[in-house]
This record gives C-alpha cells, structure tokens and sequence, in this order.
C-alpha cells in the first residue's frame, strides 16, 4: 500500500519495448535507500517490482496490460517519473490510501499559476471512472495524493501547492499529455454495496419509509 506522497522523482534511463511488456530503467538514490530484489515501488503511481538494483539505479519489468492502461508506455530517456515505496506499518497516512492500480489515463488539460507558488491543474477524465470522483474527495494522478476542487462535464480540478509542484514531476508535465488516475477504493466498495441493496430491493426511498 501506498499514500501517494511522492518521495523522490527519477529520471528514466531507458524503456526497451519488447514483445511481452517492456523493461523500464530509472536512476534515482532515496527510494534506493533500502530497496532489495524484488520491493514494491511505485513509479507515476503504478506498483512495480524492481529488480537489480544497485547504486543509483533500478530496473522494473512492465506487462502488456501495464503499458496499455497506464502513461509508462509513453515515457522516453530522461522522463521524470514520481517514486514512492510502500508505507511502513510503522508510518503515518499522510496522503491516503494509494493501492498502485491504476484505474485509467486522463488528459492534462492545463496548469496554471494562481500565484505564490501555487498551481491550477485539470485534467478530463474518462467517463468510466468520472463516477468515481467527488468534490473533496481524493485521487492519486500520477501517484500524487491531491484533493478533488470539482469534478464537472468530466473535467476535475485540483489545486497544487508549492511543496507538490516542486517536489513531483508536474512542473515537467505538458497540456495533452496523459496522466495516470487512480480512484480511491472506498469510493469502489460503497458503489458495490449499494449494488447489492439496489439488486435486494433495498433504494434510498425506502430507507426513508422505515425512518433511516
């Protein structure tokens, strides 16, 4: 589990597509700190294992399935991509509860300025997962925790602090470029149990007729 608090941002050293995923190599020296063969790491937000690690660098294997969801598939030689290691069971949720799986892309529509360090991102999120997504809710974009301002026409707003701007790669990002969203799974569990008391007869109007 993740919190989507970005430790470290790497540079990417290579993406070597090949017929069954790719292999990504990213250098980097904090998220290295403890890292063995075979650690979780999150890279833009997406849980990967890395392999062979060693000094200021680490390499990660990325399945079909990974790249086709996912921005990874887009990142060339010197890419910034955001790095966050698993929480401790000893750490604080400074963020919130990140799983690593990416839902889908987005599309940055625009970041901007608002002054004093702070930033105004949108981006439009695909339909399916638009349901997801509530004003002062949470998301992880790109493995970055940040708190949803609004979420209109399939378009949601975030506003950026500066330690997030200056410490993630979204000062590198452009308008068009993709962006990875993760929703957060309470948000998937409350829908399913709805489901089933929609499916058991079970509506709000109801709950309202026997005094909930």
């Amino acid at each position: 589990m993740f919190t989507g608090i970005i430790e470290e941002v790497g540079v990417v050293e290579s993406l070597e597509v090949r017929a069954t995923g790719a292999r990504l190599r990213v250098r980097c020296t904090t998220v290295l700190a403890d890292m063995t063969e075979g650690a979780s790491l999150a890279v833009n937000g997406v849980c990967l294992t890395a392999v062979e690690p060693r000094a200021g660098l680490f390499t990660a294997d990325v399945t079909p399935e990974t790249l086709d969801r996912t921005n990874l598939g887009d990142l060339r030689p010197k890419s910034l991509v955001n790095l966050e290691r698993p929480l401790a069971p000893s750490g604080r949720l400074s963020g919130h509860i990140v799983q690593g799986h990416v839902d889908a892309t987005g599309e940055l529509l625009s970041l901007k300025s608002v002054g004093e360090g702070n930033w105004w991102l949108e981006v439009r999120v695909p339909r399916e997962v638009d349901r997801y997504l509530v004003s002062k809710g949470s998301v992880a974009l790109d493995g970055i925790s940040l708190t949803i301002a609004s979420i209109e026409s399939h378009v949601m707003r975030a506003a950026v602090i500066p330690h997030t701007y200056r410490s993630t790669n979204l000062h590198s990002r452009k308008r068009g470029e993709r962006m990875n969203i993760e929703c957060d799974i309470v948000a998937k569990y409350i829908e399913k149990q709805l489901q089933g008391r929609r499916e058991s007869g079970l509506t709000m109007d109801k709950l309202q007729e026997l005094g909930f």
